[in-house]
């Protein structure tokens, strides 16, 4: 029931869009929902951005990582750093990527052309998704002059479902990926680089998948339905 839900809705996008390539992205994200989470084909991501206003702020990296049948595909990892207008300003103390560091950094539609390319056909997977999913989905607008449903399971929402249904205390900062990852014995990574974010939240769905699943049946679409 839920797969179908997830599928209806994206079988209408398809059927609306005006881009082939929209089109086509959200035709093949159906196969992927019904699949067993350890039959799946994911792509953890992770942004680094100036700020956290996607309708002021600029998309500074992309970190992509793919998850196929529960093993992260280190080989076919990959980091892009994206040009900006005006300089990483303050932000520069959060994540340490200075406007040097830029120099050699693609534009932000070709990173978009790259992303929707890379991801086709995988679902997402990200620690918060609200935030990165903002952003990409006003760049991906702004290239190809449509909305697209962009399909992410959140760990931070399995991870806070887990803890309130043990009646956990949920204190200020429980929910940071690097708290969430400590829980699961996962080691520590230092924190604010895209593709080590990527690798972070990657290595944490795997635990959590495990932990829920306990051996049984757990399809993409019933984490796609956390949030």
């Amino acid at each position: 029931m839920i797969a179908q839900l997830f599928k209806s809705k994206l079988c209408w996008r398809a059927f609306r869009s005006h881009s082939d390539i929209i089109s086509r992205y959200h035709r093949e994200l159906m196969p992927a929902i019904a699949k067993d989470i350890g039959q799946s084909s994911l792509m953890a991501i992770d942004l680094e951005m100036t700020g956290l206003d996607p309708n002021h702020d600029q998309i500074l990296s992309i970190g992509l990582i793919p998850i196929e049948n529960s093993l992260l595909r280190l080989d076919s990892a990959e980091h892009k750093l994206i040009k900006v207008e005006g300089g990483v300003g303050q932000s520069a103390t959060i994540h340490g990527i200075l406007d040097k560091h830029l120099q050699d950094a693609i534009d932000l539609d070709e990173a978009i052309s790259w992303f929707i390319e890379k991801t086709q056909g995988k679902v997402l997977v990200a620690h918060h998704t609200p935030l990165d999913l903002r952003f990409l989905q006003n760049a991906i607008s702004s290239l190809y002059g449509e909305k697209v449903k962009l399909l992410a399971i959140d760990t931070l929402a399995i991870e806070r479902k887990r803890l309130l249904r043990k009646h956990d205390l949920l204190k200020e900062g429980t929910l940071r990926l690097g708290a969430c990852r400590e829980r699961y014995g996962l080691p520590v990574y230092a924190a604010h680089n895209a593709l080590v974010d990527a690798l972070a939240c990657g290595e944490l769905l795997l635990a959590q998948a495990a932990a829920i699943g306990q051996g049984d049946r757990l399809t993409v679409a019933e984490l796609l339905a956390i949030k």
